[in-house]
């Protein structure tokens, strides 16, 4: 297949899918049911009357466990496959097993396709192999028809969107803006898949009570998917969801279960010192460059401030053969250290090659002898995640005589996508940079250093927190001692305020006195001046 242009992050529209499409891709629907035969033959009528080519498509029915068994309707070409494992993710693995399609297509026993709904779907497919592609789903409460109306719309109408995808698409510019979960995309109701990533992810874990899409989904974007929200993939769903009716009780259930599976519902993993089936984050590190180099290395990481973290030491373990008579003659002696220090500690594993687990996001490979520093690690996930980046590229030292010694995180989803998509002899880092981003930070501006530290450990932080919280305490004491301090210098300023108020009103009343007063003697000097005035006018005329 060929393809168009190289999605970087889930921004899928270089991809451009043709509306004259040429199909040549074969697509399998898989369609798990539980009873619900009336439903069932409304489903699988919808199918019949698909734009996308009839001999291009599978269809298979997985009845699981219904009584009486689910029967096909006459005329219909799917295939009928019984399954005794009770559960969606047991039938839909029971289906997979027998889908022989490029395409896997997951259906609803209760969803009734748009007769366009999957060429729409499939022109995406198309344009690349490595894409999830959901439909928009409206929920119907219209009475069940004896047969299936030629006009959907008119009988399935009014119905409710499936709200919170049309949110999830509608805040993230069609799921193009760097969405940070975009795998939450993938629901089962009406859902497509690749299924070359189907193969690379594995199938559903039956383990899981519910949840079993978006745990799919999660596993899907670790091995490279881009998902693709497809207005014209329509389809009307009969009747609500469960998660619809007990939408609290549903998520509670699944919120169990999930929070071991997918690291990136960070809100899930709020323990401060739990592991979990899945980890963050693994550190890859060599176990043969020495005892006290490695421990300086593990110690630290695993003393850090994410406690999501697991490390990976490679080496020969299975070869090692102890001489407990003379240990200190012993050639292999810096690994049996070395294995004997970590063997029994839960976030260590010790494996002969640097194979991580596909499900972890995030893998750290660093060089034995480099310490991260408390908040190192937490740092540089932090820039990974919040700039979209695959690979972070950390220089520790540089010198004629070693040459570039460095560290390398790295986004397990943007190398699987770049192994897809990557050219014969074409260097994979640079399509990651293409795929999903590239940079490089100093080693010492992050943290890293070479003198080994002193582990804080939890009683250490125990005490630091207490003492904060002393502080704390102290400092709200004070705080509240200065807003007494400061309440009572408001009420000497009011008392201030009112004693202005009165002197300026006796001042006031004393001006006015004053202008009386001296009204009052103006007169009387004028009275005088005139009386006397008067009195010698008599005496100069006598």
């Amino acid at each position: 297949m060929t393809v168009r242009g190289r999605v970087r992050g889930n921004d899928y529209r270089v991809l451009a899918p043709d509306d004259h499409l040429t199909p040549r891709l074969t697509v399998s629907v898989v369609i798990p049911a539980y009873g619900g035969q009336d439903k069932l033959d409304l489903v699988l009528a919808a199918l019949a009357r698909q734009t996308y080519p009839a001999e291009l498509t599978e269809i298979i029915v997985v009845d699981n466990g219904s009584a009486p068994p689910l029967r096909l309707p006459g005329g219909t070409s799917a295939k009928l496959v019984r399954c005794e494992r009770p559960g969606r993710a047991a039938a839909r693995n029971a289906g997979l097993a027998r889908a022989t399609g490029d395409v896997i297509h997951w259906l609803d026993s209760d969803v009734v396709l748009t007769p366009g709904a999957i060429e729409a779907h499939m022109r995406w497919h198309h344009a690349a192999p490595y894409l999830v592609v959901t439909g928009y789903l409206r929920f119907t409460g219209a009475e069940l028809p004896a047969e299936l109306p030629d006009d959907l719309e008119k009988h399935f109408e009014p119905a409710e969107p499936h709200t919170w995808i049309v949110d999830l698409v509608e805040r993230t510019g069609g799921l193009t803006d760097n969405p940070q979960r975009p795998f939450s995309l993938h629901v089962g109701g009406a859902t497509s898949v690749s299924a070359r990533l189907v193969e690379a992810a594995g199938p559903m874990d039956e383990e899981l009570i519910l949840g079993q899409d978006t745990e799919m989904g999660y596993r899907l974007a670790q091995a490279g998917a881009v998902f693709v929200p497809e207005p014209a993939a329509r389809a009307y769903h009969l009747g609500p969801t469960m998660r619809m009716r007990d939408k609290q009780p549903i998520d509670r259930v699944s919120h169990a279960f999930v929070a071991d599976r997918i690291p990136a519902y960070r809100w899930l993993r709020g323990h401060p010192g739990r592991q979990w089936k899945v980890p963050y984050v693994t550190v890859v590190v060599d176990g043969t460059r020495g005892y006290d180099a490695v421990r300086t290395t593990v110690d630290a990481v695993l003393a850090g401030t994410v406690p999501d973290v697991s490390v990976l030491l490679t080496g020969p373990w299975s070869t090692l053969d102890r001489d407990p008579r003379a240990p200190l003659l012993d050639p292999n002696l810096e690994l049996v250290l070395v294995h004997g220090h970590y063997r029994h500690e839960g976030r260590v594993r010790l494996a002969e090659t640097a194979d991580v687990d596909p499900a972890v996001p995030f893998v750290l490979r660093l060089p034995a002898g480099w310490a991260p520093g408390e908040d190192t690690l937490a740092r540089l996930l932090d820039l990974a995640r919040d700039d979209g980046l695959g690979l972070v590229n950390v220089l520790l030292h540089e010198s004629d005589a070693d040459g570039v010694v460095s560290a390398r995180l790295e986004r397990a989803s943007a190398f699987a996508r770049a192994r897809i998509v990557a050219g014969p002899g074409e260097d994979l880092d640079d399509v990651v940079d293409e795929v999903s981003g590239v940079t490089w930070v100093e080693g010492e501006t992050y943290g890293f250093t070479t003198e080994p530290g002193v582990p804080q450990g939890r009683r250490s932080a125990y005490r630091a927190r207490v003492e904060a919280q002393e502080e704390a305490a102290r400092l709200a004491k004070e705080a509240e001692r200065l807003r007494a301090q400061v309440t009572k210098w408001r009420e000497e300023a009011a008392r201030w305020r009112k004693s202005t108020v009165e002197l300026r009103r006796e001042v006031g009343a004393l001006r006015r006195q004053l202008a009386a007063v001296n009204r009052a003697q103006q007169g009387l000097r004028t009275l005088v001046s005139t009386t006397m005035k008067r009195a010698l006018r008599k005496r100069l005329r006598g």
